[in-house]
Order: structure tokens, then sequence, then C-alpha cells
């Protein structure tokens, strides 16, 4: 992630409405997926400055692997429960977990299958790995540079990798439907007329709480009949 990127992502993280709407389908997610019976400790890989411990904490013991020094805080109260590792062979927590969760994460990575090998084998049997990933190349914008992505997904090219790390496919689904035109229209206009990528900033009040609105409601109507197009990818593994 760019540095300048980094540093406004607790404001970011805190206010601006996408995050807000991620939060709260991620949380009502980990809480079916409890209520269902599988708990334990929770692993947030990439978790930055530990913004969803909190509301994870509920649920069973969190812990976090960041590898960005930068963005975790001296006075953060949950910073002993962040490993400042990067994910992958160096990263022996010697536990398992029942719950881990990659949001926004993956597509970070040149080398993603080996993440999500990483994640299968700290994953417990019956526990789950929650997926969240930026959905379709034809999407791509300068959003994706400044976050340094690699890749953007399909449903088809993320079951089939988190198949090929030895994971089981429960659920994947398109996510913020909406917004799916708007990045469409984004790509061709910065195809024809270039690009300059911003960090994003929190809207305006009205505009802010009316797009939260939007996304969460959009996220109740389309739970359970989800469309084939969105921005993002959810998916729910478990173990093969």
């Amino acid at each position: 992630m760019d540095l300048e990127y980094a540093l406004a992502y607790r404001e970011l993280y805190e206010n601006h409405w996408w995050w807000r709407a991620r939060e709260n389908l991620i949380v009502s997610v980990v809480e079916r997926i409890c209520t269902a019976g599988i708990g334990g400790p929770i692993l947030d890989v990439g978790c930055g400055d530990g913004l969803l411990f909190g509301r994870l904490a509920k649920f069973g013991d969190v812990e976090g692997v960041e590898a960005n020094a930068a963005v975790v805080t001296a006075d953060n109260p949950w910073k002993d429960r962040i490993y400042l590792s990067s994910f992958d062979e160096t990263f022996q927590p010697e536990k398992a977990y029942s719950i881990i969760l990659m949001l926004d994460v993956l597509e970070h990575f040149p080398d993603a299958i080996t993440r999500l090998q990483k994640a299968a084998e700290l994953l417990s049997e019956g526990g789950r790995l929650i997926l969240t990933v930026p959905a379709f190349p034809c999407l791509w914008s300068s959003h994706d540079d400044l976050n340094r992505h690699f890749a953007r997904f399909t449903k088809k090219t993320l079951v089939a990798l988190t198949s090929s790390a030895g994971l089981q496919n429960l659920s994947c689904q398109y996510v913020f439907h909406w917004i799916f035109a708007i990045k469409l229209l984004l790509h061709f206009k910065e195809q024809w007329l270039g690009a300059h990528p911003q960090v994003p900033r929190v809207p305006r009040p009205f505009i802010n709480r009316l797009l939260y609105s939007l996304s969460v409601s959009e996220q109740r109507l389309f739970s359970y009949w989800p469309l084939p197009f969105g921005s993002s990818l959810l998916a729910i593994c478990g173990k093969q």
C-alpha cells in the first residue's frame, strides 16, 4: 500500500462509508459462523492497527498479523496481539485458528496461492477462512495502482485459486453491486483521459451517510439472492 494511503487508513476505516459498510458485512458473516457453532481463536491477516479487533473480540480471542510496522501505533491497546511479520513461512504462531480473515489482502501478493496455503495450514479442522478481494479485471483503475494491487478476481478465478491452495469453497458471491457500473465508467474514463491516483477522502456527512445506508440496504436485500456482478467478492472457505 502507498505510504500516504497507509497513514490515512485509520481515518478512512473509522469514517468512510465503504469501510463502515464492509465492517458491517464482515461482522454479520462472523456472527453467522459463530452461531453455527464454530468458535475459537481468530486471526486477522493484514490487520493494520487492529481496527476491527474491538468488534471481533466478542466472538473469540483475536490476534492479527501485519507486515507494515508503520501502521501499528504505539498507543494501540491491541498492539500486544499483533504479530509484526509477513504472512509466509516465517510466521509461526504455533496454534490453529477457528476463523481467519483476509480482508482485501490477497490482491497485494503476486504469489497469492502461497498466502492461501498458509491460511489453510493455520486453519483448524472445521474452521473458516473469510476472504474479500476486488472483483473483475475490467474494473481496474488508478485506485488499484495506488494500492499496489497485482490482480482483481472473478468468482471463477477465486474459486480455482482457493481450491488449488487446499481449501474448500463454501460460498462465493459478489458484493457492493451498485458500485460496479460506477467503477466500470471510471475505468473507461481513465483509459481515455489518463489517471492521477489520489488517496480517498471521507465524503461530506450527508453523502457519506447516504452511501453507507445504500450499501447496507443492498447487503440485506441481496444476501440470499446475490447478483452476478459487483465491485468486490466475498468468499468463505474451509479445509478440503
